[in-house]
């Protein structure tokens, strides 16, 4: 089965700009073309496609994309650069993801501090207004 450029979009769930974007970085090898030299798509490039959004997603850069994407094309011989590349990807994705699970516990914390006090079971306090002052909550 082939796709056209619109229908690899709604397969791929991006949009047709970022496709173009991506053929034109030539970061989809191989693309093959109709009668009217329109772009079309397999399933094998459709895969890879769905695999450039997630490496787009993990933030690599078009430049860190092209250079995954050379390593890939070299075959089997490639896979142990490939796994340095993406576990270095993935380390600071874990950073991240540590960073928002922080923020997160801060804002349930707070939440839950809002919480205790319109319901009476503590005293507010801010530390934004003077010791024992009311007002605002922060």
């Amino acid at each position: 089965m082939t796709y056209t450029m619109m229908q690899a979009c709604r397969e791929a769930n991006m949009t047709y700009q970022t496709l173009k974007f991506y053929c034109n970085q030539g970061l989809v090898p191989n693309v093959k073309r109709d009668k009217n030299n329109r772009r079309v798509f397999d399933e094998r490039d459709l895969e890879w496609i769905k695999g450039l959004i997630c490496l787009m997603k993990c933030g690599m850069s078009i430049e860190e994309m092209r250079e995954y994407l050379q390593l890939c094309l070299q075959g089997e011989r490639s896979i142990p650069e490939r796994k340095v590349l993406l576990a270095e990807k993935r380390e600071r994705l874990v950073a991240q993801l540590a960073e928002v699970q922080a923020s997160i516990d801060y804002i349930d914390w707070k939440q839950g501090f809002y919480d205790d006090v319109l319901a009476g079971r503590i005293g507010y306090y801010s530390n934004l207004l003077p010791s024992g002052g009311q007002g605002e909550k922060s």
